[in-house]
């Protein structure tokens, strides 16, 4: 039974969850909603964009975690879910639906809206949640609010929204400015004309006052003083502190247990609640091992709702300790017992991760949405003082009618127009098939490519340099489709460093002509560590130590200045983008070095060679 036909509402409470792309001011916005619905004393010293409460959300400027506040406004109390706009982070999203009555969808007023808006509006389309359109940024320059709702309709048939989810209200904001109209010239000077259109097309929590009690949870917090909390929406019935409840656990076993803390949320703060009725979202103590999806019930009438189903992880990594010379001098977390506690504390909250075992007990397979996902995991542990051995990512593969199938990605890249060419040439290397073209007339044009997963692996950073920066790329999950072949890799090789020692800048000022370098003057380098990309694909040993020889015979060379280029500094995602098959990342806390799996340079040797002669065999046969 849907949970908008039950007989009762809750007039004085509205769920709504804010989805829109990265980087379109949907936090922006929850900050200007908090601050005009008087959230904060007016001398309250508050960081911008208060939602993103992670060090990393904040570097990033990319929303991870799906976090809730409440609103304020009169008699009636909104609980906002502000949700990540990344689909690596689309567990978020699912779970973050399945708390909400509606929708707030936000639009940038220039660039429209792109895949991961398309990705979270079909979530909430496929749950027939009620949608609010908000086109923020409308102050740009470069807007164009009129071409981007007619985007947005094309967006809702695309995805066949049936006729009354096709019928939006459009609201026009400024979020920055804190100001929002329903007509893009008169915009008013507060939010009420956002907040009148969110009370109307919202609808209230709907319950059955005679079912008994029901509430999923959703999400998963800690707290320091009473353990784990589970979030919850509660769907019928009232929840109380210290009452008996049934706990239904998601292998389908009810247990007995008891509310030992309650809290609901204030603004930011979590508070304390005696009870708490049906549609409002709380986080509950009491329940030490719950996990997302299941169900609090009523001891005398227990009814498990069905459990959050979740997109399929598409990419796989391997994490590992620290194996290389270097480990132990960074970090204090060096123990497999500790990386393995680590990530199955990880698998506790975020349901779109998995973790299997690998054949060497030091090293497990990580599955995940995406490289951002996986990336961002190791960037958090790396934080905690963890040394890591991390593999090159990898797409997951599966078995549909006895043939092989590979997840495709629909990407969209808005670039310059006069580099439409390379990025064509480059997507053809990565056998991508064009969708659709468009020029808007700005010097600026938007093509959407469907590329198998794999040939983005590594794109970003190539298609970066080769726009010089200007290009925009984003992309989603779209379908799997057929194997399709052996795809380029690298151009590419690498210079492997063949001892251990300091680097000299005698020797990186000969080694800097032949490709660019990742370490500078003083560094401590080690066998089968990578120092630089050879610009040749072929790896190259390298001696990275050598000194000058001095003699006491005077010289006209002898102080002459070496000139070194600066070496490349790589970002965690770069570094895994990077690195090849036979490559893997070494992380500590203080720094990121990419090295070979195989470290000695006469093993790598006598395995290519092997490689060599089976290859001549298999093609002889």
């Amino acid at each position: 039974m849907p949970r908008r036909d039950f007989p009762s509402r809750r007039e004085d409470l509205r769920n709504v969850a804010i989805v829109a792309h990265v980087d379109h001011g949907k936090t922006t916005l929850v900050d200007a909603m908090l601050w005009q619905s008087g959230s904060f004393r007016a001398n309250q010293d508050v960081a911008d964009r208060v939602m993103d409460s992670m060090d990393l959300e904040r570097e990033k400027g990319i929303t991870i975690l799906a976090k809730n506040t409440a609103v304020r406004l009169d008699n009636t109390k909104i609980n906002i879910i502000d949700t990540p706009g990344h689909a690596d982070f689309g567990g978020e999203v699912e779970r973050g639906l399945t708390m909400v009555d509606g929708v707030l969808l936000l639009v940038d007023a220039s660039e429209g809206p792109l895949p991961q808006t398309r990705f979270v509006l079909r979530k909430a389309l496929e749950a027939r949640l009620p949608v609010v359109l908000v086109v923020n940024k409308v102050d740009r320059p470069d807007a164009r609010s009129q071409e981007v709702v007619n985007e947005v309709y094309e967006l809702f048939l695309d995805l066949d929204a049936d006729e009354s989810q096709i019928e939006f209200p459009i609201v026009y904001c400024n979020a920055r400015a804190g100001q929002a109209g329903i007509r893009e010239n008169e915009l008013e000077a507060d939010l009420r004309p956002l907040f009148a259109t969110l009370l109307e097309t919202v609808p209230a929590p709907a319950h059955d006052p005679g079912h008994p009690l029901q509430a999923l949870v959703t999400n998963l917090d800690a707290s320091p003083y009473v353990g784990r909390l589970a979030l919850l929406r509660v769907m019928h019935g009232t929840l109380r502190k210290g009452q008996a409840i049934a706990w239904c656990r998601a292998d389908g076993t009810i247990e007995n247990a008891r509310v030992t803390e309650l809290y609901i949320t204030e603004a930011l703060e979590r508070v304390p609640a005696d009870e708490a009725g049906p549609g409002e979202i709380v986080a509950l103590a009491g329940l030490p091992g719950v996990t997302i999806g299941e169900t609090i019930a009523d001891p005398e009438d227990p009814r498990p709702l069905p459990v959050t189903a979740v997109d399929e992880p598409s990419l796989s990594m391997t994490i590992g300790i620290n194996t290389a010379p270097l480990s132990g001098l960074d970090g204090d977390r060096l123990t497999a017992s500790a990386v393995k506690a680590r990530l199955d504390q990880e698998l506790v909250g975020n349901v779109s991760l998995r973790v299997r075992p690998t054949s060497r007990p030091e090293v497990w397979e990580v599955q995940g949405r995406g490289e951002l996902q996986l990336a961002v995991l190791v960037e958090i542990m790396r934080r905690e003082g963890f040394e890591l051995t991390v593999g090159k990512p990898e797409v997951l593969t599966k078995e549909v009618d006895g043939k092989r199938h590979e997840p495709v990605e629909r990407v969209a890249i808005d670039v310059p127009e006069e580099y439409i060419g390379v990025v064509t040439q480059l997507l053809a290397l990565r056998k991508g098939r064009l969708q659709q073209m468009v020029n808007h007339g700005t010097g600026w044009a938007r093509m959407e490519y469907l590329v198998p997963a794999r040939g983005l692996i590594g794109f970003r950073t190539e298609f970066l340099t080769e726009t010089r920066g200007a290009g925009i790329l984003h992309h989603v999950f779209e379908r799997w489709e057929p194997w399709h072949g052996e795809l380029r890799t690298r151009p590419t090789g690498s210079l492997v460093a063949d001892r251990r020692g300091p680097t000299t800048s005698f020797a990186l000022s000969s080694l800097q002509e032949r490709g660019t370098l990742f370490v500078g003057p003083g560094t401590e380098v080690y066998e089968g560590m990578i120092v630089g990309e050879n610009a040749r694909s072929e790896d190259l040993d390298v001696n990275a130590t050598k000194e000058k020889k001095l003699t006491n015979m005077r010289s006209s060379t002898a102080d002459e200045l070496v000139r070194l280029i600066p070496p490349r500094p790589l970002s965690l995602e770069q570094a895994l983008e990077l690195i090849r098959e036979d490559e893997c990342v070494e992380v500590t806390p203080k720094g990121i070095r990419l090295r070979k799996v195989e470290l000695s340079s006469s093993k790598r040797q006598s395995q290519a060679s092997r490689r060599k002669r089976e290859l001549a065999a298999s093609a002889g046969a």
